[in-house]
């Protein structure tokens, strides 16, 4: 199993392996690097595609410690040193495009595209913030945890029995208090809206209409960004790209084959 050693971490990645541009994927918050298979079956090895699990999560060893996107970012990084290249387009779903959003503007000259899926620039909302922390309330709670799962599930995923019964099983066996220092880190993520404009590669921006992520939101994340393609998929959630492979998978490829062609993802 493959680690990149960070400081205080030992970041736990898949790598597809081959000689294509390297497509950096980071995943949903309460997921891990899995949520990518389809990706990895359907662009490899016309792209090598590496999935990476973020601190608290999947099998990525951390101390525990609190961290923020921009440590998340330079984890990102430091999987890239690890492979030995020296550009990649960076993406991922949810927090996973936050934290892709933040590799950008530390590090531009090592970005040569963003795939960014079900994801926004903005803070949380007051709403936001208290529907998470009522979930986490439940989460914590032995008698609602089996609720809470189901919740997630529902929210993360919608109405495919398959993959909901799949994650709830794994979330009802993980470490319940193992979430806490990344809940905070979400919970705690600050705008990087008035940033948008310094980032200037071509960026995709994939919004799953029924995510919870509003549509204005996500058409300004586009707009805001220099160069940007928005595609939308209906009726899907955040876990758009196991529930809805097909479009996804069509719209990176011709996203990136378009970025390969003029250049920008080499």
């Amino acid at each position: 199993m493959p680690f990149a050693p960070a400081i205080d971490a030992d970041i736990h990645y898949e790598d597809s392996g081959g000689d294509g541009p390297v497509v950096l994927l980071a995943h949903e918050f309460l997921m891990d690097r899995t949520m990518f298979a389809s990706q990895m079956a359907a662009l490899a090895p016309e792209f090598r595609i590496v999935s990476w699990d973020a601190r608290g999560h999947g099998r990525t060893r951390d101390q525990g410690l609190p961290f923020t996107y921009w440590t998340a970012a330079r984890d990102a990084l430091t999987v890239l040193d690890h492979l030995g290249a020296e550009r990649a387009v960076f993406g991922g779903t949810a927090q996973g495009g936050i934290t892709a959003l933040r590799t950008a503007l530390i590090a531009p000259e090592r970005v040569s595209a963003l795939i960014l899926i079900s994801t926004e620039a903005h803070g949380p909302t007051p709403e936001q913030s208290t529907e998470t922390q009522k979930f986490l309330d439940k989460w914590y709670d032995d008698s609602s945890r089996r609720g809470a799962a189901n919740q997630l599930a529902h929210w993360l995923i919608g109405d495919d029995d398959w993959y909901r019964a799949i994650w709830t099983k794994r979330w009802l066996v993980r470490d319940r208090d193992g979430i806490e220092v990344a809940a905070t880190c979400l919970l705690g993520r600050e705008s990087v809206v008035g940033r948008l404009p310094e980032i200037t590669c071509p960026a995709l921006v994939i919004h799953a209409t029924d995510s919870g992520i509003p549509d204005h939101r996500a058409k300004r994340l586009a707009r805001d960004l220099t160069a940007a393609t928005y595609v939308e998929i209906a009726g899907a959630r955040l876990a758009v790209t196991m529930t809805h492979p097909e479009p996804v998978n069509h719209a990176i490829k011709q996203f990136l084959r378009g970025s390969v062609a003029t250049g920008h993802a080499r």
